[in-house]
């Protein structure tokens, strides 16, 4: 692995996006989402996930200049459609919208549909804690991943992200329905690392923590075993009902993953009188976790989104870890 600086990884990503077709007030705020997850160290879906991204434009998968347009709203609800656009700028604009609905109502919620792979769920989780709301938001995938007690892929490992702001470090959960997601398999397989855990099966129908042999079968763990499946469908079916979009069941019968739902909640926290009781009350808890004995060779218990904030401070001192095949294709593009 090599090393480059964010404003150098993000002039890149900039560069290829002009390149491509976005005016410059998209392609600041793409490059950066981009650049961000990486800065964060989610490397697989930050400048991992960009020469693909690429691609799916120039297959006409994603429509560049097509931005979310509002078709129905009821109350503190809204329902959008993101016209395939690119899906992090779709979904940016829909946790925008949540936080402005929450402002006004203290609720924010807008359903989504007709847009794409949204990148790092995290991003939004940030953005609405950096807004001062509590975020949730999910998003419905392709069939990737089997229902429990089957070994066909019939539900999507469907990403969700919560996030509670906090003055010391905000508090973002971001993770998929499956133990790994395919992303996180793919930085495993390019650092020729095995899991830490067994992550889904092989081809003899063996758990594994190998994740070659994941990729292979497309079978990942859901985690919880039978409760990650019901949950995964349960975020499924509620994102097509307040969307009106796609299911993963649609998705399947397209063969792709083009034009998915996703759901977008937004808490202003600021509006609540006694917000600086909670704040400090926030606060203890986190502290207590903190304090928490670890168990031996584990190293110290850390909230959600600490690991990451301990990573951007180092890649933003030493430099982003690049893959330099990877760096080098985004370079030729």
């Amino acid at each position: 692995m090599s090393r480059v600086s964010y404003d150098e990884m993000k002039s890149e990503l900039l560069r290829v996006l002009l390149k491509n077709g976005f005016s410059s007030e998209r392609a600041e705020l793409c490059a950066r989402m981009f650049a961000d997850a990486s800065r964060d160290g989610v490397y697989s879906h930050g400048l991992n996930r960009f020469p693909s991204f690429i691609e799916q434009i120039k297959k006409g998968n994603v429509v560049v200049d097509a931005e979310p347009v509002r078709i129905t709203a009821w109350g503190a609800l809204e329902r959008w459609d993101g016209q395939y656009g690119p899906g992090n700028l779709n979904a940016h604009a829909a946790m925008e919208r949540a936080i402005e609905l929450s402002r006004e109502h203290g609720l924010g919620a807008v359903a989504l549909k007709n847009t794409n792979h949204w990148m790092r769920p995290g991003n939004y989780g940030w953005q609405a804690a950096e807004a001062g709301c509590i975020g949730i938001c999910w998003t419905n995938t392709m069939p990737n991943m089997p229902p429990w007690g089957s070994s066909e892929s019939k539900i999507g490992n469907n990403p969700i992200v919560l996030a509670v702001p906090r003055e010391g470090g905000h508090v973002v959960l971001d993770m998929a329905m499956a133990q790994f997601s395919y992303g996180q398999l793919q930085s495993y397989i390019f650092r020729g690392e095995p899991l830490p855990i067994e992550g889904g099966y092989d081809d003899a129908g063996n758990l594994t923590r190998d994740p070659a042999a994941i990729m292979r079968t497309q079978r990942t763990l859901p985690i919880g075993y039978w409760k990650g499946s019901g949950l995964s469908i349960m975020l499924d079916l509620i994102a097509v009902m307040l969307s009106g979009g796609k299911s993963t069941y649609d998705l399947a019968q397209e063969g792709g993953e083009r034009g998915i739902s996703q759901v977008f909640l937004a808490f202003d926290m600021t509006r609540d009188p006694s917000h600086q009781e909670l704040a400090e009350r926030i606060e203890q808890i986190v502290q207590d976790l903190q304090a928490a004995e670890p168990a031996p060779g584990l190293g110290s218990v850390r909230y959600p989104g600490e690991e990451t904030l301990r990573r951007r401070q180092i890649n933003l001192e030493q430099g982003i870890p690049v893959e330099p095949t990877i760096w080098q294709q985004v370079l030729e593009l």
